[in-house]
C-alpha cells in the first residue's frame, strides 16, 4: 500500500501538469485512492481536519494581509516611492535600478503582493530606465527580481502558510526572514553596482543636474515615513510581543485604509474591489488547503509518510543529503508548479522527515521560502515574467526578460547556499525573541 501512496503522488503531479484545477484535483485523487485502499468510512475523519483548518486563528492573517496589500496597491504609495527614489539615486550609475530594488523591498514589507509590485514598477520605472539608456535585460531583470521580494520579506503570505504547515510560530518566521531578505536586497544592489562599474553603458547615470535639494528632502520624508511607520506597526508589534501575527495583520489592514485615505484614494469602488480581490484570493488558498488536507490524510493513511521517512533516512550523508535533495526538488518543481501548490503538497511530506532528522523547523521553513521565491523567475511558468511582459512596452523582447533574470536567480541560489551553510544567519534574530 505504501508503494500505491507514491503512485498516488505521481498521478497527482501528472494531472496538475496537464492543467487540471489544483484544489479539485487534490480532493478527487484523495477520494479515488482512499476509497479503493482505505474504504469510504476512512473519510469520517476528514470533516474534523477541515474544521481545524477553517477555525485556525493564525490563518486569519491571510485575508487581512491580502486586504492590506490590495488597498496599498490602490493608495498611490508605489508611484510616490518610485518617483522619489528615482530622483534620489538617479545621478549615479545604476541608480535607477538600485532605486527599483529599494522600492521593491519597501513594497514587499507593506503590500507583499508580488504581481502588484512587478506590474507597478514595470509600468512606471521600466519606460524611464529604457529611456535613459539602460540595457533592456538589466532593467527587466531588476524589476522582476525586486517584485519577488514580497515572498520572503514579511508580512509574506507564504511565510504564514509555511508556518502553519510545518508548525512554526509565524511571528518567529517573520523575524527570521529579516536577515535573509536583507541579504537578498544587498546582493541585488551589489550586483547592479558591479554591472554599472564594469559596463557603464548598461546602466548610465541620469543627466539631470538641476536638483532642488530642499524639495527632494521633503519628498523623501513624505514618501518614506508612511510605509516605514506601517512596517514598524506590523512587525514591531510582533517583535516586541504586543500583538500576535493575526492581530498585527488587523493593524496593518487598518493602517492601509488610513494611508489610502491620506492619499485621497479611499473610495467606495476601491474598497469594493479590494474586498472582492481579497475574497477571491483567500477562497482559492483555502480551497487548495482543504484539498491538500484530504490528500495528506489519505497519503498518511496509506503509509506513504513512513515510506518517505525510510527512503530519506536510508540515504548516505544523513541530514545534509536530505537538505540538498529536498532543496533541489523544490527548485525543480518551481519550474512547473505554483508556490502554493508546492507548499500544500510537497512540504507536508518532507517536513516531518526534516524534523525527524534533527533539522530546525524554523530554519527549514525559511530555506523553503527562499527557494520558492525563485519559482517566480524560472521559466516556463515564472509568474513575475508574465506580469512583467504583460505590463512592459511592446519593444521589450521576451528573450531580454529571460536573459535579465538569470543573474538574479543565481543570486537567490547563492543566498540559499549561504543560509544552508550558516544556519545562525536565520536563527540568531528569532533567538532574541526568547529573552
Amino acid at each position: 500500500m505504501e508503494v500505491w501512496a507514491l503512485i498516488m503522488f505521481a498521478v497527482l503531479f501528472l494531472l496538475l501538469l496537464a492543467g487540471f484545477p489544483v484544489a479539485f484535483t487534490l480532493g478527487a485523487v484523495a477520494l479515488l485512492f482512499g476509497g479503493i485502499f482505505l474504504g469510504i468510512d476512512f473519510f469520517n475523519l476528514l470533516p474534523f481536519r477541515i474544521w481545524g483548518v477553517m477555525t485556525n486563528f493564525t490563518l486569519l492573517a491571510v485575508p487581512l494581509f491580502v486586504f492590506m496589500g490590495v488597498v496599498l496597491e490602490k493608495s498611490g504609495l508605489a508611484e510616490e516611492l518610485l518617483d522619489t527614489m528615482g530622483r534620489l539615486f538617479g545621478q549615479i550609475r545604476g541608480g535607477l535600478a538600485i532605486s527599483v530594488v529599494l522600492v521593491g523591498a519597501l513594497l514587499a514589507a507593506t503590500t507583499g503582493v508580488v504581481g502588484a509590485s512587478v506590474v507597478t514598477m514595470a509600468v512606471i520605472a521600466l519606460p524611464a530606465m529604457l529611456k535613459r539608456g539602460y540595457a533592456p535585460s538589466l532593467a527587466s531583470g531588476t524589476i522582476a527580481a525586486s517584485g519577488t521580494l514580497g515572498q520572503i520579506i514579511p508580512p509574506s503570505i507564504i511565510l504564514i502558510l509555511l508556518g502553519d504547515v510545518i508548525g512554526v510560530p509565524v511571528g518567529e518566521l517573520f523575524i527570521g526572514a529579516i536577515v535573509p531578505g536583507t541579504l537578498l536586497i544587498v546582493a541585488y544592489i551589489l550586483y547592479i553596482a558591479y554591472v554599472a562599474w564594469r559596463h557603464p553603458h548598461l546602466a548610465p547615470a541620469s543627466q539631470q543636474n538641476d536638483i532642488d535639494l530642499p524639495n527632494l528632502a521633503l519628498s523623501v520624508v513624505k514618501s518614506l515615513i508612511p510605509p516605514v511607520l506601517l512596517i514598524f506597526a506590523v512587525l514591531g508589534s510582533i517583535f516586541f510581543g504586543i500583538a500576535s501575527p493575526t492581530e498585527s495583520a488587523a493593524v496593518g489592514a487598518m493602517g492601509a485604509l488610513l494611508l489610502a485615505a491620506l492619499h485621497r484614494r479611499l473610495t467606495l469602488s476601491t474598497l469594493t474591489e479590494a474586498m472582492q480581490r481579497t475574497t477571491r484570493l483567500t477562497s482559492m488558498v483555502f480551497l487548495i488547503f482543504i484539498g491538500a488536507t484530504a490528500f495528506g490524510l489519505v497519503f498518511v493513511g496509506m503509509g506513504g509518510d513512513k515510506l518517505i521517512l525510510e527512503i530519506f533516512t536510508g540515504l548516505p550523508g544523513g541530514m545534509w543529503t536530505f537538505l540538498i535533495f529536498s532543496m533541489l526538488l523544490i527548485f525543480l518543481l518551481g519550474f512547473f508548479l505554483d508556490f502554493i501548490e508546492i507548499c500544500f503538497i510537497v512540504v507536508p511530506v518532507i517536513a516531518p522527515v526534516a524534523i525527524y532528522m534533527g533539522v530546525d523547523p524554523l530554519w527549514f521553513a525559511l530555506l523553503i521560502a527562499i527557494n520558492l521565491q525563485t519559482s517566480f523567475l524560472t521559466p516556463p511558468f515564472g509568474f513575475s515574467l508574465f506580469y512583467l511582459k504583460a505590463s512592459a512596452p511592446p519593444s521589450l523582447k521576451l528573450s531580454d526578460v529571460y536573459r535579465g533574470i538569470r543573474p538574479f536567480v543565481v543570486i537567490q541560489l547563492l543566498v540559499l547556499v549561504t543560509l544552508i551553510a550558516f544556519p545562525a544567519l536565520t536563527l540568531w534574530l528569532p533567538g532574541l525573541m526568547q529573552y
